[in-house]
């Protein structure tokens, strides 16, 4: 990525901060998503942790996990997103257990206060990153051995956008399907989102790391930007999550979703 790139990121991501926020709010199938992420994240890591955050947004996730026990080092190329990262942090008295730092995800050298026990990164921020290999590389410098990496990104297949093709969307229902990646909008400002397949992934991380767990993430209910469903039609939208915990933990519908969450643990050789 080149420095322009970031530049429009992190312009684009802080202007629509305040936005995220009020997207969130009174929006129970993004909570649905957060609590199975965090339940995922649970069981791999200890409470009393600390926790680097890469693209940690608006601190709504850092100030969850803090709130459970943990410690969490916030990173974000966006000011505006780490402003309102650090709000949070003040007003849920939370200072000593959240830190926020101004970090690009590509640049883990800079981040202090390491070796930390997990790597975390939720609901596919990663995925403004056209390659993951160059950002596993540098985990070493902020992960313990032992340490837990705990990802949420977008695959190239949900099955979800692909049904929208039968109501005309076919440029939306195939746009994860580009090998170079989609482009996107926010704010006026344009940039590009890759979708990066499980394989791929785990075959990033190379030896050095051991795969402890695989899910898809909205496989069978709809994708994270669905606010209404939920509240609309509850009893459908019920039926979907009870087949959607059933199946995102298989193959292969881990890989069909609106996202999958990996974890690893990192385990050097001597």
């Amino acid at each position: 990525m080149t420095d322009s790139d970031f530049l429009t990121l992190a312009e684009a991501f802080s202007r629509t901060a305040e936005k995220y926020d009020a997207f969130a709010e009174d929006h129970p199938h993004l909570t649905r998503l957060r609590a199975k992420v965090y339940a995922h994240l649970q069981c791999h890591v200890p409470p009393g942790s600390r926790i680097l955050e890469l693209n940690a947004g608006t601190g709504t996730d850092a100030a969850y996990l803090a709130q459970a026990g943990y410690s969490v080092h916030a990173t974000d190329i966006a000011p505006g997103m780490l402003a309102r990262a650090r709000e949070k942090a003040a007003q849920l008295g939370l200072s000593d257990r959240l830190t926020v730092q101004h970090c690009s995800f590509t640049d883990l050298g800079q981040i202090g206060g390491g070796p930390f026990d997990a790597v975390f990164s939720n609901l596919g921020w990663l995925n403004c990153a056209p390659d993951l290999a160059p950002i596993v590389q540098q985990l070493p410098r902020v992960l313990k051995p032992g340490g837990v990496v705990v990802w949420v990104l977008m695959p190239p297949v949900c099955l979800w956008e692909l049904a929208t093709v039968f109501s005309g969307q076919g440029r939306w229902a195939f746009r994860r399907l580009a090998r170079r990646g989609a482009r996107a909008h926010l704010e006026g400002l344009h940039f590009t989102v890759y979708y990066f397949d499980q394989q791929t992934v785990i075959r990033s991380f190379g030896e050095a790391y051991q795969l402890l767990a695989l899910e898809g993430l909205s496989v069978i209910t709809p994708t994270a930007e669905s606010k209404n469903l939920a509240k609309r039609f509850p009893r459908l939208y019920r039926a979907l999550c009870w087949l959607d915990d059933r199946l995102a933990p298989r193959p292969p519908w881990w890989g069909w979703g609106d996202f999958f969450i990996v974890s690893l643990c990192y385990r050097p050789k001597p």
